[in-house]
């Protein structure tokens, strides 16, 4: 029988490998930004909560498909996505903020997350953010936190920046006086099209260099144990390079997954079957939700940022499936 051949599993293009510090990492908008110029004004990300996966059965609308016109079972993941709110509006200049105008009108649940302006500090936000010169900034995004309190999962919102999708400042602001103290809906922000998920993944502790980076077991009469490395390297130059599989943290980092096809955004109902299927560990829905196909990094419950496509391709964007039933 021939040797077990497979890749390695440790990318060492991830260094170090550590615990996320944050649930919802940051964004670097500024490519996206310049990738979604041309589209029309509104926000580029939202944030959701992983319900569970399921079976979906579609029909194939893809262009060129083997399986156009025909109905096949596609498996989706189920993102459950309350409304989200402006917690405040940040002013860059020259990459930088110079100016952060908060909204009066909060909920009490963030008193846990962030600093609420007290009674003698408050301002009109709507009069401050009309005494702003647009032209005086080189961009504008928003801090937002979900409605969380709807979905049974907790009560405490998470805070994210999300960049504001226009063609100049002044449109970006208007957009902002419009929403602020305002629900907006995930179907205003991704209904069709690809979607870029970042999120932190399973969490499965210390583990050993077998189960890290798969590297394979030493014969049986090996000293010293037979899951381990059988050498750390040489003795002369001293030292241990950081390309040898170790043992260490292994889980919750931080990833991205590009081109996630968005297979339907709807707004929650009670007569809806997917809102009453109950997932493992999660419950039912019981606000918006996404559906996704494929997997998504991450547990139940498990934030996540959802924004545009960073890198589609033109295979990618042609991916078209209507929803019939989902199992």
């Amino acid at each position: 029988m021939g040797r077990k051949q497979g890749p390695r599993k440790g990318s060492m293009q991830f260094w170090p490998r550590k615990r996320a510090e944050k649930f919802l990492p940051r964004v670097n908008w500024k490519p996206i930004l310049l990738k979604n110029a041309d589209k029309k004004v509104g926000l580029l990300g939202f944030i959701g909560y992983k319900a569970g996966m399921a079976s979906a059965f579609v029909k194939d609308n893809t262009p060129d498909s083997m399986t156009k016109g025909k109905r096949i079972i596609v498996p989706v993941t189920v993102i459950e996505c309350p409304p989200m709110k402006i917690f405040s509006v940040r002013f860059y200049k020259n990459g930088h903020i110079v100016k952060e105008v908060i909204n009066e009108n909060l909920d009490k649940e963030l008193k846990k997350v962030a600093k609420l302006p007290n009674e003698k500090t408050k301002v009109n936000t709507k009069e401050t953010l009309e005494k702003i010169n647009a032209s005086d900034f080189d961009d504008i995004r928003v801090i937002v936190y979900p409605q969380v309190k709807k979905t049974g999962i907790k009560k405490t919102p998470d805070l994210a920046e999300i960049a504001v999708a226009g063609a100049n400042i002044s449109d970006k602001l208007n957009f902002v006086k419009e929403n602020l103290g305002r629900e907006i809906s995930v179907a205003d922000v991704f209904q069709t099209g690809l979607v870029d998920v970042r999120g932190i993944t399973k969490g499965k502790g210390f583990q050993g260099p077998v189960k890290r980076f798969g590297i394979h077991l030493r014969q049986h009469k090996s000293e010293k144990g037979q899951r381990k490395p059988g050498s750390i390297g040489a003795w002369h130059p001293i030292g241990v390079r950081f390309t040898v599989p170790r043992p260490g943290q292994m889980g919750f980092f931080s990833r991205v997954i590009y081109n996630n096809l968005v297979i339907g955004s709807k707004k929650f109902s009670e007569n809806d079957a997917i809102c009453r299927k109950i997932f493992d560990n999660y419950g039912q829905i019981t606000s918006d939700y996404l559906i996704l196909k494929g997997s998504v990094q991450g547990p139940q419950k498990r934030q996540v940022l959802l924004t545009t496509a960073f890198r589609p391709t033109k295979k990618q964007l042609k991916g078209n499936y209507e929803l019939i039933e989902l199992r």
